[in-house]
């Protein structure tokens, strides 16, 4: 790309030896720098990226962008010194790729609970559909069928740039992204414009970082903010209207508002709920008429997450009566409440929950499926260096399970006994138990557990690894269940 072009779009200090006329990538990682390419060096909280700009230029930078003083050899490489690093590389990344996301129609999914399954049901009826689409989240980068691994649920900055714009070179005509409350306030959606935000709910978590609730709840409403004020454009705000929460949200945008729900009246409205095993039925008042609709997701709130999808593609140009067959055919999402199909005499769930609000609404949904004299089995850890308030909360809401087993998500540099000791602080019977180490808690559920009964290991999820200190280590909750459990109750075929 044209240097003079690029650098248009910042407000430049001071300029150091004479410009490359072109830069082939930008990158704020030192060993990811392609020969001719342009270095952001980043302040993290751990890494400085000014202290790489050797390795930059060995790897072949030729424009290297500071805040800090650095030692450049002139001849090699031009310096452009900015005010904030972080800032720059928010306008540079979008403009590098050439605002990738005015390609597509964007749809950004925010709140506690539910993005990662509004995000996929979305992408799995845009699929079926026939349409090329993209999905990015916790699970990772979805282009079509083809999924690449992310780190965060929403990346940074110069990743989320070049993931939109993978997909539109990919002819995707939608790209659907999980919006996370840490990404919003971090800026790395700069550049990125929605056409379509979804707000699912908002309930205690991440106030480690947020500190208060009306903190958090703002942080949200910047994906409703970003939606801008040029009120000429087809856009929309789709909010859950049973959470009360969704009244903020509404009042950041000017944008027509669309809403679902089950109990307060809303544009599309689940009457009539019925759960079953295998499937979730309900009828449907939509603003273009009442139908009956059958889904292979259970649980209410994979009826809130229908609904908030059925919605988007709704606001998108679909009729309902077009989307539901492809609700009738949507896959479970991988780690949410998902089913371990096996011949094994007990029944496993693998979820994700790690928030109080999403563990009792996965105990909710799996109680009622329990037969006379058999019981619910509960595992429940959480990260370590985190939000330590919801802790107690948590083992509260897990109570509502016959047995209880706390252990650790990922417990970082956090010694066990903290974790769970908070995690039990507020149990109200003594159905429990506490062990720190993940596999070992995986085992001994299992151990607990008799024919008949129903297990659901929490917190993980779609996870393979285990956080510890910080390195990651290979974990997977079925596996090891599995395996302890042939060796209980005999063979077992298994389809995870």
């Amino acid at each position: 790309m044209n240097v003079k072009e690029l650098l248009s779009v910042l407000p430049i200090k001071t300029l150091k030896g004479t410009i490359p006329e072109k830069v082939t990538d930008v990158a704020v990682d030192s060993r990811a720098v392609q020969d001719g390419g342009a270095f952001v060096c980043l302040k993290g909280y751990t890494v400085n990226g000014h202290q790489f700009v050797n390795s930059a230029l060995m790897n072949g930078a030729r424009l290297i962008i500071a805040s800090d003083p650095v030692v450049v050899d002139l001849d090699r490489a031009a310096v452009v010194y900015v005010e904030d690093t972080a800032k720059a590389i928010q306008l540079l990344a979008s403009k590098f790729y050439g605002y990738p996301s005015k390609r597509m129609t964007m749809i950004g999914v925010t709140g506690t609970n539910g993005k990662t399954s509004v995000s996929n049901i979305i992408h799995d009826l845009l699929r079926q559909a026939g349409e090329r689409a993209a999905v990015s989240g916790t699970i990772g980068f979805k282009l079509n069928d083809t999924l690449y691994e992310t780190e965060n649920t929403t990346a940074d900055v110069l990743t989320t740039q070049q993931m939109i714009a993978q997909a539109a070179n990919e002819g995707c005509q939608t790209m659907t992204m999980e919006v996370s409350s840490h990404g919003l306030v971090e800026g790395r959606l700069a550049g990125t414009e929605f056409d379509i935000a979804i707000f699912t709910n908002l309930t205690h978590d991440h106030l480690d970082y947020h500190k208060t609730m009306e903190n958090y709840s703002a942080a949200k409403g910047l994906l409703f903010a970003q939606l801008g004020q040029q009120l000429d454009q087809k856009k929309f705000a789709i909010l859950n209207a049973d959470d009360p929460w969704s009244s903020k949200m509404a009042e950041m945008t000017g944008f027509p508002i669309l809403t679902y729900g089950i109990h307060e009246h809303a544009a599309f409205q689940a009457t009539s709920i019925q759960m079953f095993p295998n499937r979730t039925e309900f009828r449907l008042q939509a603003p273009d008429g009442t139908y009956p609709v059958t889904m292979p997701l259970i649980g209410e709130f994979n009826v809130y997450n229908a609904l908030a999808a059925i919605a988007a593609l709704y606001a998108k140009g679909m009729a309902t009566e077009q989307i539901l067959p492809l609700l009738a055919n949507v896959s479970t999402v991988k780690g949410r409440l998902e089913k371990v199909e096996t011949t094994l005499p007990l029944t496993i769930f693998i979820d994700y929950a790690h928030s109080p609000d999403a563990i009792e609404k996965a105990i909710a949904t799996i109680q009622p499926l329990k037969k006379e004299g058999n019981r619910l089995l509960f595992l429940i850890g959480t990260g370590g260096n985190r939000d330590r308030l919801k802790r107690p909360i948590m083992g509260e809401k897990a109570a509502a399970a016959d047995y209880v087993v706390f252990t650790t998500d990922d417990p970082r540099d956090e010694p066990y006994e903290s974790i769970l000791s908070e995690l039990s602080a507020s149990m109200p019977h003594d159905q429990y138990a506490c062990i720190g180490d993940r596999e070992e808690a995986v085992r001994h559920t299992i151990s607990m557990a008799n024919e008949g009964d129903l297990i659901i290991f929490a917190g993980k999820g779609h996870e393979d690894y285990q956080i510890i200190g910080h390195t990651k280590y290979p974990h997977s909750d079925a596996e090891i269940a599995l395996d302890e459990a042939s060796k209980k109750f005999g063979g077992t075929s298994v389809n995870f």
